[in-house]
């Protein structure tokens, strides 16, 4: 169904915060500000959009409604010479929701509850105590698909490495995951972003940040 969505679709991974930096759980925190190289990753994603759009493109801008996401969406904002202000704001959009272990260190995540990263593939085996799952995120940003899948024109949309999977998987068609009652895309560092058009994903600009964990 989402091959019949009209438009394209740009969506970015926000740039490194200071809780990526320091190696904390993060999850749906509301305000992590961005870096130096955050914002280094935020220049170049806008940079690479305004050389593929041009500037003042014709789209909607969509950010989750996370601070490093609308931080991120202000430098590209600039770059396109777009109005940041006209962005949409979403909750369907945050990163996953990690309950208890939200503001934790890794490292003591990791002596307390070994095996609960899957560190080759950057993906979680367990929900986090009063956390959310795969299998949730895939039901909000399916919300929001259908809540814009007539929308006129293209998307630029800013969000996070979990959830940006989650929805890319959505996207492009892949299959659900038992484990995860979801469809997870390949992982990519901070500061990447992608089209999908008719389905089908490519990679437009591959960024310089780390990958999906820590989230």
């Amino acid at each position: 169904m989402t091959n019949q969505r009209k438009g394209r679709d740009f969506i970015a991974r926000h740039g490194e915060t200071v809780f990526n930096l320091a190696r904390r759980m993060q999850g749906d925190h509301p305000h992590t500000p961005l870096t130096r190289a955050g914002f280094a990753q935020a220049d170049a994603m806008g940079a690479a959009l305004r050389e593929i759009l041009g500037p003042r493109p014709k789209l909607t801008m969509w950010s989750s409604s996370a601070g490093r996401a609308l931080q991120t969406l202000a430098v590209i904002a600039e770059h396109l010479e777009l109005d940041w202000h006209q962005a949409r704001h979403d909750d369907r959009l945050v990163e996953i929701g990690m309950g208890e272990w939200s503001g934790r260190y890794y490292a003591d995540l990791m002596a307390e509850a070994p095996g609960f990263l899957d560190v080759e593939h950057g993906l979680y085996t367990r929900p986090p105590p009063g956390g959310e799952w795969y299998d949730s995120i895939a039901i909000r940003v399916s919300s929001w698909l259908a809540d814009t899948d007539d929308d006129p024109g293209d998307r630029l949309v800013i969000m996070h490495g979990m959830s940006s999977r989650i929805l890319r998987g959505v996207m492009t068609g892949l299959p659900v995951r038992p484990e995860f009652g979801a469809p997870v895309a390949p992982d990519l560092p901070q500061g990447s972003v992608v089209r999908i058009e008719g389905g089908v994903e490519t990679v437009v600009h591959l960024g310089t940040g780390r990958g999906a964990a820590p989230a």
